[in-house]
C-alpha cells in the first residue's frame, strides 16, 4: 500500500483539457485524424538542419520552436519585418526585406538590419482555433467595415487587401476587390489563408523552400523544393484542426463581472465575441459557433503603436485585432510570463490595455476609470479566455 501510494504522489497529473492549447478539433473523421497526426509531427517534431534545407540564414529551426505547445512565442523568437513604409507598395527586396533573418548556419553571417529603416518586431502568435477563422467568409468579416464611422462609435475597422500568390486558389468564400482579396492572419492580416502563412513561415522564418514558394531569401534564386507538397498540406490541415481554445471560470462572479465591464466599455466593438462558420470542407468545422474575440480587421491603434513599417494595404499605425481566446494560457510557452502586444512590449494585461490608443483611446480611458475591484475582474475575464 505504501509503495502504491507513493506512486500515486509521484505521477503527474493530466492537465485538463481547457489548460491546454493543443489537439484536434472534435468530429475528425479517422482519415482527417491520421492527416492532423502528420501535421502535428511536422510542425512540432520536425527540426530542420543544413543538411535538410535550413538557412543558410534564418530565424527559427522548426514551426514549434517558435509555437511551443501551439502558443505564442517568446521574445527569443521575434520575427522582424522591414522594407514597406507605406500602404500598398511594394516591399524593397534589395535592402533584404521583407524579414529579418537574424541567424546562420556556419560559414553564413546573419542577416542585419540597415541603419536607419522603420521595422516591426512580431511576437509570434498562438496557432490554435486558426481553422475556426479561416473557415469564415469574406462577407462576413466585410459586414464589421465601418472605414468612415457612419455609427459615430469612433471605430472604423478595415480589411487589409492583399495581392494574392500566384498559387492562391480563389474559394467561393472569398470576394475579390480590384484582383485583391481580403487578409485575415498575421499581426498586419496580411496572409489570406494558412496555406499563405504556412509556406511564408517555411520560407521566411527557415529559408526552406516550396514549390508554392521556391525562391531561396538569402540568395534570391530558384531552388529545388526542400518540403514536399504533403508536409506543407499537412501543416495547413493540422492549422485548420487545431481546437478552439476553451474558456475556464467561465461561470465565476468575477469573470461575469469583468465579461460584462469589457462589453461596456466598447472592447467588444473590436474584439467581437461570437461568430458562426458556414459549410466548410471539413465537417467538423462547419456551421460552428465559436468565441475568439476579434473582428479580423485593422484599426488605428494610435502613434504609440506605430512602428513606421507596414504590410499590404495597411498604415503603419493600423494593426489587426488579435483573438484574444487562449491569452489565460499565453505564459505557459512564454516561460511563465506575458509578453503582449504585437511585439511582446507588454508584460501584463494590464499593461496591454494602457498601450492601446487611437479607436482604443476611448475604452481604454474607460478601463482606467474603472475601480481597482472592477479592474481585477476584466482581468480575470480575459485570463478565463
Amino acid at each position: 500500500m505504501a509503495i502504491i501510494f507513493a506512486c500515486d504522489e509521484i505521477v503527474p497529473m493530466i492537465p485538463a483539457e481547457n489548460e491546454l492549447l493543443d489537439g484536434p478539433t472534435e468530429g475528425l473523421s479517422h482519415a482527417e485524424q491520421l492527416q492532423f497526426l502528420n501535421g502535428d509531427i511536422a510542425f512540432n517534431d520536425d527540426v530542420f538542419s543544413s543538411a535538410t534545407g535550413l538557412g543558410p540564414k534564418f530565424v527559427a529551426t522548426s514551426c514549434g520552436s517558435c509555437h511551443a505547445g501551439d502558443g505564442k512565442g517568446h521574445p527569443f523568437t521575434t520575427l522582424t519585418r522591414f522594407g514597406q513604409t507605406l500602404p500598398n507598395t511594394t516591399p524593397d527586396l534589395s535592402i533584404g526585406g521583407p524579414q529579418l533573418q537574424n541567424r546562420a548556419i556556419p560559414g553564413f553571417e546573419p542577416e542585419k538590419l540597415p541603419d536607419g529603416v522603420p521595422f516591426m518586431n512580431f511576437t509570434p502568435p498562438a496557432v490554435t482555433g486558426l481553422g475556426f477563422l479561416a473557415a469564415l467568409t469574406d462577407q462576413q468579416i466585410l459586414e464589421n467595415v465601418d472605414s468612415l464611422d457612419q455609427d459615430g462609435d469612433g471605430i472604423s475597422g478595415v480589411p487589409n487587401f492583399i495581392t494574392p500568390p500566384e498559387y492562391f486558389q480563389e474559394k467561393w468564400y472569398h470576394q475579390p476587390v480590384n484582383g485583391k482579396i481580403i487578409g485575415r492572419f498575421g499581426k498586419k492580416a496580411s496572409a489570406i489563408n494558412l496555406l499563405q502563412q504556412t509556406v511564408g513561415a517555411y520560407n521566411q522564418d527557415m529559408g526552406i523552400t516550396s514549390t508554392f514558394e521556391p525562391v531561396d531569401p538569402s540568395s534570391h534564386l530558384t531552388v529545388d523544393p526542400e518540403v514536399s507538397d504533403q508536409t506543407v498540406r499537412d501543416v495547413v490541415f493540422y492549422l485548420r484542426t487545431l481546437k478552439a481554445p476553451i474558456q475556464r471560470s467561465e461561470d465565476a462572479a468575477d469573470v461575469l463581472n469583468g465579461k460584462q465591464l469589457f462589453s461596456q466599455s466598447q472592447c467588444t466593438a473590436c474584439h467581437i465575441a461570437e461568430w458562426t462558420t458556414p459549410e466548410s470542407d471539413i465537417e467538423a468545422l462547419s456551421n460552428k459557433t465559436f468565441y475568439p474575440y476579434t473582428d479580423l480587421l485593422l484599426h488605428d491603434m494610435g502613434p504609440g503603436l506605430d512602428d513606421g513599417a507596414t504590410e499590404g494595404s495597411a498604415e503603419t499605425y493600423e494593426w489587426r485585432t488579435p483573438p484574444l481566446w487562449g491569452l489565460g494560457l499565453s505564459p505557459n510557452s512564454q516561460g511563465g510570463s506575458y509578453f503582449l502586444m504585437h511585439d511582446g512590449r507588454a508584460k501584463n494585461i494590464s499593461e496591454a490595455i494602457l498601450l492601446h490608443g487611437g479607436e482604443a483611446e476611448n475604452s481604454k480611458n474607460q478601463f482606467t476609470t474603472l475601480s481597482e475591484a472592477d479592474k481585477a475582474d476584466v482581468i480575470a475575464f480575459l485570463e478565463s479566455l
